[in-house]
């Protein structure tokens, strides 16, 4: 079968490997489309350098398939289901994956399938807002407004948070975040953005922060923008392993600070669960986030586009060949 492979820091190529072999309590998926993130960019560019190569199928984890094979009695799955794969491992940018039946949920078909498979990576956010402290009435700001940041600024909203501050260096996401939830956007690119935030907010700082973006840029910057004695959640994963950091800020600060990665440890698969259930009931509306569409043999392009954020992107479906 054809899959990718990041072989390199910033080189990724088309291999052909065997098909996987199914094992006891998994189930083999012939994969239909994935969308990729942020996380994508950071295994291909900036892990670190001792992990390349990386196994084949890297990368690619948001992926919604087609059950081809089952060996797990009782879990109710069918031949032939189309269901959300959820892959941490970062392998499902292959024509087939194998995944723990935990991992592979049967979705309902009210939808394209293409707005069902964000669930994954909103899953990851509703998984995340655990750590947040209660937000009814307060400020929260969010840094970075890529397809996670959207999720996070609808998300606050619906939990109680008075203001949801969007900051972003691209205007063009910063259009999108109103109608995800935001009350008020901040181009950061164009202000002082500790300034902007205390103009609409009463000259304080926000209560809260939450770095989407994982660039070392917006790292430091939430440090900027919590207010002292407030919370901020490290969402984004770094572009680096060593990186500079003002901790010297944080300190004096005496805020909490908290990171999260993994909901595919969470029991039964919860968060993305709810965040199926969310979209299939129309409360939130995916569809502004898909603005691009790419083949699979041109996911080297895509990988590139999404790296740069250019043409506007925002979430970038992969299409595999059909049948």
């Amino acid at each position: 079968m054809k899959a990718v492979q990041v072989v390199a820091r910033g080189r990724a190529e088309f291999v052909d490997v065997p098909m996987p072999k199914l094992l006891p309590g998994h189930v083999l998926v012939r994969t239909r489309k994935l969308s990729l993130c942020r996380t994508d960019i950071r295994m291909l560019h900036f892990a670190p350098e001792d992990a390349y190569p990386f196994p084949a199928g890297t990368t690619g984890h948001e992926m919604v398939g087609v059950i081809e094979a089952i060996d797990a009695p009782g879990s109710g799955l069918q031949v032939g289901d189309t269901a959300l794969t959820l892959a941490p491992n970062h392998q499902a940018m292959a024509e087939y994956f194998m995944a723990p039946v935990e991992h592979v949920i049967p979705l309902p078909f009210p939808l394209p399938v293409e707005q069902l498979l964000q669930a994954q990576q909103f899953g990851t956010v509703l998984f995340a807002s655990q750590r947040l402290p209660n937000v009814q009435g307060k400020t929260v700001a969010v840094i970075g407004q890529g397809s996670a940041g959207l999720f996070f600024d609808y998300h606050l909203r619906q939990i109680g948070a008075e203001r949801v501050v969007a900051l972003d260096i691209d205007a063009f996401r910063l259009r999108l975040s109103q109608q995800f939830g935001a009350t008020h956007t901040i181009h950061n690119a164009t202000v002082e953005p500790g300034d902007a935030i205390r103009q609409v907010n009463g000259g304080e700082l926000a209560d809260v922060v939450i770095e989407v973006a994982g660039e070392v840029s917006a790292i430091n910057l939430a440090i900027d923008l919590v207010r002292h004695g407030g919370d901020i959640l490290f969402f984004g994963y770094p572009r680096g392993q060593t990186i500079p950091f003002n901790f010297e800020t944080l300190f004096h600060k005496c805020c909490h600070a908290h990171t999260i990665v993994g909901a595919t440890v969470e029991p039964n698969q919860a968060s993305t669960h709810k965040a199926l259930d969310i979209i299939v009931s129309g409360r939130i509306d995916v569809k502004p986030l898909i603005t691009h569409r790419v083949p699979f043999v041109d996911v080297m392009d895509a990988y590139e586009l999404h790296r740069t954020r250019g043409d506007e992107c925002v979430k970038i479906v992969i299409e595999m060949p059909e049948g």
